[in-house]
C-alpha cells in the first residue's frame, strides 16, 4: 500500500488537495506487491505569478521515481504527474526485472504489463552516435559555445582542472555545470 506524504509550500493544503492526490496516486497500487510499503513525497510550491509546481517522489529498493510538472492549474499538473510516473514504471519494469535477475536479486518485482508488452514500448534504443574531441576551454566559453550550437548541454574539458564537466540549461533558464570527479 502506497503511503503518501505531502508537504505544501507557500499553500495550505486542504483535504480537497489530499483527497485528490491520495486518488490519483493510489491508482498506482496495482503496480506493486503487498509485501512492499513504498512512500510517495509530494511538494506542492506555489510561485508568486500563480504558477504552481507539482514534484513527486517514491523511493524504491533498486530505483527513485520521479516526475514534477510546473502549471497554472494544480490539479492538471497531478494528473500529468502521476500519467508520467505510471509510464516510467511501466517503461523500467521490464528492464529492472532482468536487471534484478542477473543480479540475484529475489526480492524486487513490480507488477504490471508482461514483459513483452513493455519491450513494445521501450523506446531508449540509442539511433544516433557521436564522436567528439574535448577542447580546454571554461564554463563562460562552454556556455557560449553551447548557446551557439542550441543545444541544451555541452561536454567540454575543464581548462583549469584538466577534468571533463558538462554545462547544461536549466529549467529556469540559467545553466549548470556538472564536475567530473578524479
Amino acid at each position: 500500500m502506497l503511503k503518501i506524504n505531502v508537504r505544501g509550500e507557500n499553500i495550505e493544503v486542504t483535504d480537497a488537495i489530499k483527497s485528490y492526490i491520495n486518488k490519483r496516486l493510489n491508482n498506482l497500487n496495482k503496480y506493486f506487491k503487498d509485501t512492499e510499503n513504498p512512500i510517495a513525497h509530494v511538494n506542492l510550491k506555489v510561485y508568486g505569478n500563480k504558477s504552481t509546481k507539482v514534484e513527486v517522489t517514491i523511493p524504491l529498493p533498486y530505483l527513485i521515481l520521479r516526475a514534477e510538472k510546473t502549471d497554472p492549474d494544480m490539479y492538471r499538473g497531478i494528473d500529468i504527474v502521476f500519467e508520467k510516473l505510471e509510464r516510467q514504471i511501466r517503461k523500467f519494469k521490464t528492464r529492472i526485472n532482468r536487471k534484478s535477475r542477473e543480479k540475484g536479486i529475489k526480492d524486487f518485482d513490480l507488477i504490471g504489463p508482461s514483459d513483452e508488452e513493455a519491450e513494445k514500448s521501450d523506446d531508449l534504443s540509442i539511433v544516433r552516435t557521436k564522436h567528439v574531441s574535448l577542447k580546454p576551454m571554461d564554463a563562460q566559453e562552454a556556455v557560449l559555445q553551447m548557446d551557439m550550437l542550441g543545444h541544451n548541454f555541452f561536454v567540454f574539458e575543464d581548462a583549469e582542472t584538466n577534468g571533463t564537466s558538462i554545462v547544461y540549461k536549466r529549467n529556469d533558464g540559467r545553466y549548470g555545470l556538472i564536475e567530473t570527479g578524479e
